[in-house]
């Protein structure tokens, strides 16, 4: 089987900086070429979703689309358009609120409340969560409808509806919806009964930060429509004038203000307004462009910015001038700088026949065939994708949340927060792998927004005299506190964890500006912390974070795995990155003399298992959702491939077995990926798919929770590539099933390392590496073993070299690309 190669392969950008798109990315201004819509997109192109009926729901069936803090829902109905819209900083709670903010903390300090348990914990062994919680929580604060006062609900910005009048009061003849992936486009086509083909196409345009789309018909005259708004929120004001609607209102609860304004611009025929409506009547084509902000800033400790009225009105007029195409060229090259980067192939094409949701519910029932490929490699895609349109650098930008930038509810599940025991790290794990680097700018900042308040709770909650802290919620308003939830409210560690992905930055792209400006201050701090807040353990005098909790269950101990692995990740990476920047010598020293008492979280308990607490109290029957005690393995690099640990580990995950909710069958996949399990790694991920993918292929838990989809495209990347312990490592994982042809391009390896991969018969026939930085190259694979020929840029030199013991040692140049063949 031949498959085709990718028509560019691309080295790393710079940091902060989009790669060039490859040769088949659309060109500035080839939207010119189609003034009435877009040509129908490649059904088969592997990344496509379509679906032959408008959707009946939001959660399972419309269709997402976003540029960052602006996210659209497109349900494609035939007599009434819906696009569900949300901006990601409208949230009730924080300052202001009528229920009172404190950040989380408690509202009267409790001088020795933590010696307290940690006594108890010393003398009992255990505590019961209920206790814990009753000693250490903010039951004063807890309402039945959410968290604690003050702590808000992410929001529903309300719906963009277009009424067509006339419109086939059946499913009309060559229905379509459509999300194209590759292009960041959806659309809707259909023929009425006179045989008009109207079409229809949307985006989320990051650079004009606008909702835009496009209505036209093969018919001239044939474009009629109401434009109308559906806001959310009681009190809004709404005005139209020159074909602009106008939305502006304050949330009852904390008088956020927001605002949002749709223009309508029409080709032929007659626009009208009133009544807080638009409507055209017999033009060729329509062109609609929105826009919405508030006045919210990422700021402690008013998280107010300026009115968004200037802003609201400079994009959409600014976007409204240009012409369509002008305006799509620029989305799209936008879009192609990142999601072109990497590029995966499994072989089978989508079959064009078959709708996405009648895929999924074919790979239900036999998730064996070939084609199965072609849905597993639209996932992947979909994976990045999601990502990229929920995550976007910008001004006060805000990170994923657990449903990325998509809601429509003012009471979303668990608030739509973000949650630090892993869920918001997921968001990001494919961020640095699948070339995305850029999309966790938003991460870092709100992480960095998240050290003032940290410090305040670092002092009122620990009585600690430095460093950060933040527990296991928290918000775009800084709360760094606790809830009373006994099983989920307690993790002083979560800062730990949240610095991780600063420092995989660095280790992937090597920026030093990075490591000393962003990453190194956050996690000096945390260190700080933590080095005043271990806790000798009376059985044997170890460090131990105490007192600990393994997500989401068990008592709380001393020393449970989970804490004691984070901690350990944090203080060997900011000891790490000292070194890297040489600076800070004495707090090296004073965490490389910690380290050396640290119970390091790694224990062989009595059935073989790795210990989730640190004395033996597993259970094998035990299949909760959580396996946080295998931290260590991944996201961490403490446990290495063939290890005693590794081992144990699998052991460990054997026992929870594969069940679980979507994002914790999504780290499962990781865990086999890294313990070189690429078939149970896959028979996982197929778990994922048929158990826990909604029709639209969003993850639930249920319900709707898009970490699952980030999780899910890390572990494939993990199966097809690692670095994590010193090499890089190509088709580390690759199942039977994947193994007789596929290929891959623009992966990222830590070192600074681009790879692509083409394969036959689970061995490679070329590797590319292109360098970013410079240095040796470790490249293992067991194929690599006696003589392989390199081939350097465009061919210029060729060399052989000798690889042992399945690596090879390649020096390589800053900015060379090296295609790498096995000669035997």
């Amino acid at each position: 089987m031949t498959l085709p190669r990718h028509p560019a392969f691309t080295r790393s950008a710079p940091p902060g900086t989009s790669a060039a798109p490859p040769a088949t990315a659309d060109p500035p201004g080839a939207a010119d070429a189609v003034p009435l819509g877009p040509v129908p997109p490649d059904l088969t192109d592997g990344h496509t979703l379509w679906y032959g009926r408008p959707a009946a729901d939001w959660e399972s069936e419309a269709l997402p689309l976003g540029g960052g803090d602006l996210g659209a829902m497109v349900f494609g109905g035939v007599a009434t358009e819906q696009l569900q819209l949300n901006e990601k900083s409208l949230w009730t709670g924080g300052p202001g609120s009528k229920e009172g903010y404190h950040h989380g903390n408690w509202p009267t300090p409790r001088p020795g409340a933590l010696d307290e348990i940690r006594t108890i914990i010393d003398e009992q062994g255990s505590m019961h969560p209920d206790e814990v919680s009753g000693r250490l929580g903010n039951p004063a604060y807890r309402t039945p409808a959410g968290l604690v006062p003050g702590f808000g609900n992410y929001q529903n910005l309300g719906s963009l509806l277009l009424d067509f009048p006339g419109a086939p009061a059946t499913l009309p003849a060559g229905y379509r919806r459509h999300l194209d992936l590759r292009n960041a486009l959806a659309g809707v086509t259909y023929r009425d009964a006179t045989g008009t083909t109207h079409v229809r196409e949307y985006f989320v345009s990051h650079p004009a930060r606008v909702v835009a789309g496009r209505l036209t018909a093969d018919r001239p005259g044939s474009v009629s429509f109401t434009l109308r708004v559906g806001i959310a929120h009681s009190g809004a004001t709404i005005t139209a004038a020159d074909g602009r609607l106008t939305v502006a209102g304050a949330l009852a609860d904390n008088g956020l203000r927001y605002e949002a304004q749709v223009q309508v611009v029409h080709e032929g025929g007659t626009r009208t307004e009133g009544g807080g409506r638009i409507t055209v009547t017999g033009a060729d084509s329509a062109t609609f462009v929105l826009s919405a902000a508030t006045d919210y800033a990422g700021r402690f400790p008013a998280y107010r910015g300026d009115d968004p009225h200037p802003r609201v009105t400079a994009a959409v007029t600014r976007a409204a001038s240009l012409p369509y195409p002008q305006l799509r060229a620029a989305h799209l090259a936008d879009h192609h700088g990142l999601y072109d980067r990497a590029r995966l192939d499994l072989g089978p094409r989508t079959p064009a026949e078959v709708p996405t949701d009648e895929l999924l519910a074919a790979y239900r029932a036999d998730p064996a065939p070939p084609t199965a490929r072609a849905l597993e490699n639209l996932y992947f895609h979909y994976g990045r994708y999601l990502l990229i349109a929920s995550s976007r650098p910008g001004p006060d930008a805000l990170p994923a949340n657990l449903q990325g930038v998509w809601n429509n509810s003012a009471t979303p599940p668990w608030n739509a927060d973000y949650h630090t025991n892993i869920n918001i790290q997921m968001n990001y794990w494919p961020a640095e792998t699948t070339h995305l680097a850029e999309t966790a700018h938003p991460y870092y900042a709100f992480v960095d927004a998240l050290r003032a308040p940290g410090r305040t709770t670092a002092r009122t909650m620990f009585e600690a005299g430095e460093g950060w802290v933040v527990h296991q919620n928290t918000n775009p308003f800084g709360f760094t506190g606790v809830h009373d939830w006994a099983t989920s409210f307690w993790m002083p560690e979560a800062n730990g964890w949240l610095l991780q992905q600063h420092y995989e930055h660095y280790l992937f792209s090597l920026d030093e500006t990075f490591l000393r400006e962003q990453a190194y201050p956050a996690m000096k701090e945390a260190a700080q912390f933590w080095l005043t807040q271990l806790h000798t353990d009376p059985r044997d005098g170890a460090l131990v974070v105490s007192p600990s909790y393994s997500p989401e269950q068990g008592d709380f101990t001393a020393g449970a795995s989970f804490s004691q692995q984070i901690v350990y990740d944090l203080l060997t990476n900011t000891a790490e990155a000292g070194r890297v920047l040489r600076v800070d010598t004495e707090l090296r020293e004073r965490i490389t003399a910690v380290l050396a008492r640290l119970d390091p979280g790694l224990r062989k308990g009595s059935w073989g298992q790795l210990q989730e607490w640190k004395a033996d109290l597993d259970d094998p029957g035990n299949t909760h959702r959580h396996v946080s005690h295998l931290f260590a393995l991944h996201p961490g690099r403490q446990i290495e491939p063939g290890s005693e640990f590794a081992a144990a580990a699998e052991v460990a995950l054997r026992a929870r077995g594969d069940g679980g909710t979507g994002w914790s069958k999504a780290w499962k996949i990781n865990f086999w990926a890294l313990l070189g399990d690429g078939d149970h790694a896959a028979q996982t991920l197929r778990e994922q798919l048929k158990d826990s993918t909604l029709p639209n292929l969003w993850d639930t838990h249920p319900p709707f929770q898009i970490d699952g989809n980030f999780g899910a495209t890390a572990g494939i990347a993990e199966m097809l590539l690692q670095s994590r312990h010193g090499t890089v490592h190509v088709l580390p994982a690759l199942p039977a099933a994947w193994s007789d042809a596929g290929s891959y391009d623009g992966l990222r390896a830590r070192g600074d390392f681009t790879v692509g991969v083409d394969w036959q018969q689970g061995r490679p026939t070329e590797i590319r590496l292109a360098s970013g930085s410079g240095g040796t190259a470790k490249v293992r694979h067991p194929a690599l073993n006696g003589r392989v020929r390199v081939v350097s840029t465009g061919g210029k030199a060729t060399t052989t070299h000798t690889a042992e013991g399945g690596v090879l040692n390649l020096p390589t140049c800053a900015g060379e690309t090296y295609r790498i063949r096995p000669v035997g």
